[in-house]
């Protein structure tokens, strides 16, 4: 481990793998934060209501929605659908050797994607911001995806 915190790509891959993977743990709190804000401590789930009260009235009363909970709620979700990948390709990719100056543009843009699409989703900006944004992160992963692939394919040919 001590020889990988010596790489400048792996040293910047940790640190912005790091600030997306507590973006993605503050939305649990933003939601939990709209929730409260909003009244709506209801339960999400019809399950979850049937154990509080046998009345069918009482649990509809019990399971509501809000829309800033779910949009908190999607944002989160797609948090999961995007940083995950980014964090395993991401690893992948720091440890191929890219070039330093590639590898940091790579990690910068997709961070810079995600926190400009939570932005966009949570205060419901007007499309395409929360689409290009999104689309930027996806892009930015494949990319390295792709010199994953690419380093793979020419290490096992010149094998």
């Amino acid at each position: 481990m001590a020889s990988l915190m010596e790489d400048e790509v792996f040293r910047s891959f940790a640190k912005y793998a790091a600030i997306v993977t507590v973006k993605l743990l503050l939305m649990g709190p933003l939601t939990a934060y709209y929730r409260i804000t909003r009244k709506v401590l209801a339960f999400a789930n019809p399950e979850d209501a049937a154990a509080h009260s046998s009345k069918p009235e009482e649990k509809k009363q019990l399971v509501r929605t809000n829309e800033d909970v779910e949009r908190a709620r999607r944002c989160h979700q797609n948090d999961l659908e995007s940083i995950v990948p980014f964090v395993l390709v991401g690893l992948l990719y720091a440890l191929t050797g890219p070039d330093p100056a590639w590898a940091l543009l790579h990690f910068r843009v997709f961070v810079c994607s995600r926190l400009v699409h939570t932005v966009a989703y949570v205060m419901a900006l007007p499309q395409p911001s929360r689409g290009l944004s999104w689309a930027v992160g996806l892009m930015t992963t494949l990319s390295m995806a792709h010199t994953v692939i690419h380093t793979l394919y020419l290490f096992i040919v010149i094998s």
